[in-house]
C-alpha cells in the first residue's frame, strides 16, 4: 500500500513538474522575475540553422532560401521576436514561410509575433486543433482547459494557418524545396515531418522529441500509443533515403538509426503494457514493475524521477485504453 501511495504522490508532483517544463507557456515580456530570452544558434549547413533557448520550448529550424526564410516551429509565447531578431543577424532576407509541426503552445505560440506576410502551413488536423488549443494530456491539471481566450484569440486570429495539407505537400523547388509529410497519429493527431531534400535534413517535431525518456502522447490532441511505432517507421521508410540528419523536437540532432531504435523501444513498451493488461495487472502494478530494455536504460534515467513516473503511468494508461 505504501508503494501505491508513493506512486500517487509521484504522479501528482510529476504533473506539477511537467507543467513548468518545456510544454508550459512562458510569461509574456515585461512580467516580473522573467529570465532573458537568449536564442542559441547551431549551424548545420551554410543556409540551415537550429535555434534553441532555455525555456523557449521546441527547437526551431531555419532555412535561408533564395528569396526568403522558412521557419519550422516558433516556440513559446514571447519568443517570436527574439527568434526573429536572431534570424536578422543570420540574413537580411524576409521571413516568408512558417511551418508548425503540431499544435502545442511551445511550437506555435511565437506565430503571433511574426509578420502577417509570412505564409503559415500545417497539417489539416493541426489546423483544427490550433483553433481549440486543448490542454496537453498528462500536463494540465485534471485535463481542464485554461480559462480565457487562446493566444490566437487574444491576437484576433493572427498566427493561425491559412494553408493546410493532408498527407504530403511540396513547397518550392531545387535548393529551396521543402516536403511536408504526415504519417499518422503519434505525439498528436497531426504531426508534420519536414524534409529539406537538398540538405538531406528532416525536422521531426515532437514525433521524435528525444530518445532518453518515454514520449509524451497527447491523447487530448489526437495522440496515440499503439499506432505510434508504426508512424515512426513510416517516417523512417519514407525519409531515410533522402536525409541523414533529424532535427528533434527538444533534443540534439539524431540519425535514422536512432529513429529506428526509438520506434523499436516504443513498440516493445506497447507490447509489454498490453501483456500486463491481459495478465490482469493494473496500470499502477505495471508501472511499478516496468523496466526498460537493457540497451535503452536511459529511458528510465530522467533526473526528475517524478516526471518519469508520470509519463510511464500515463503512457501505460493510454495503451490499456486502446487495448480491447
Amino acid at each position: 500500500m505504501r508503494r501505491m501511495h508513493v506512486l500517487g504522490v509521484l504522479i501528482a508532483t510529476g504533473a506539477l513538474s511537467m507543467t513548468v517544463a518545456a510544454y508550459q507557456q512562458q510569461p509574456q515580456a515585461g512580467q516580473g522575475g522573467e529570465k532573458p530570452r537568449v536564442v542559441e544558434v547551431e549551424k548545420l549547413k551554410d543556409n540551415f540553422f537550429v535555434l534553441r533557448g532555455q525555456g523557449g520550448g521546441g527547437n526551431t529550424s531555419v532555412l535561408v532560401m533564395a528569396n526568403g526564410v522558412a521557419v519550422v516551429d516558433t516556440k513559446n509565447p514571447g519568443w517570436g521576436q527574439p527568434v526573429i531578431d536572431k534570424i536578422k543577424e543570420l540574413t537580411p532576407k524576409p521571413i516568408t514561410l512558417i511551418v508548425n509541426t503540431h499544435t502545442h503552445g511551445d511550437h506555435v505560440s511565437g506565430n503571433v509575433e511574426y509578420p502577417t506576410t509570412a505564409e503559415i502551413v500545417v497539417q489539416e488536423q493541426t489546423a483544427a486543433l490550433m483553433k481549440q488549443m486543448n490542454p496537453v494530456a498528462g500536463i494540465a491539471a485534471a485535463g481542464a482547459k485554461p480559462a480565457g481566450p487562446t493566444i490566437f484569440e487574444q491576437n484576433q486570429g493572427r498566427g493561425m494557418p491559412k494553408r493546410t495539407f493532408k498527407d504530403h505537400l511540396t513547397i518550392g523547388q531545387g535548393p529551396d524545396q521543402i516536403d511536408l509529410h504526415f504519417f499518422g497519429c503519434g505525439h498528436t493527431g497531426g504531426d508534420a515531418w519536414v524534409l529539406f531534400p537538398a540538405l538531406r535534413i528532416a525536422a521531426a517535431g515532437d514525433d521524435f522529441a528525444w530518445n532518453n525518456q518515454l514520449p509524451l502522447l497527447d491523447t487530448n490532441n489526437g495522440g496515440c500509443a499503439a499506432a505510434y511505432p508504426d508512424t515512426l517507421m513510416k517516417a523512417h521508410a519514407a525519409l531515410s533515403k533522402g536525409a541523414d540528419t533529424i532535427v528533434t523536437g527538444h533534443s540534439q540532432q539524431m540519425t535514422f538509426n536512432d529513429l529506428r531504435a526509438w520506434a523499436d523501444f516504443n513498440r516493445e513498451f506497447v507490447n509489454q503494457a498490453r501483456a500486463a493488461k491481459k495478465a490482469g495487472q493494473t496500470v499502477e502494478q505495471f508501472a511499478m514493475s516496468w523496466k526498460p530494455p537493457a540497451n535503452f536504460q536511459a529511458a528510465a534515467n530522467e533526473n526528475a524521477q517524478k516526471t518519469a513516473m508520470l509519463r510511464l503511468t500515463t503512457n501505460a494508461q493510454t495503451v490499456y485504453n486502446e487495448t480491447k
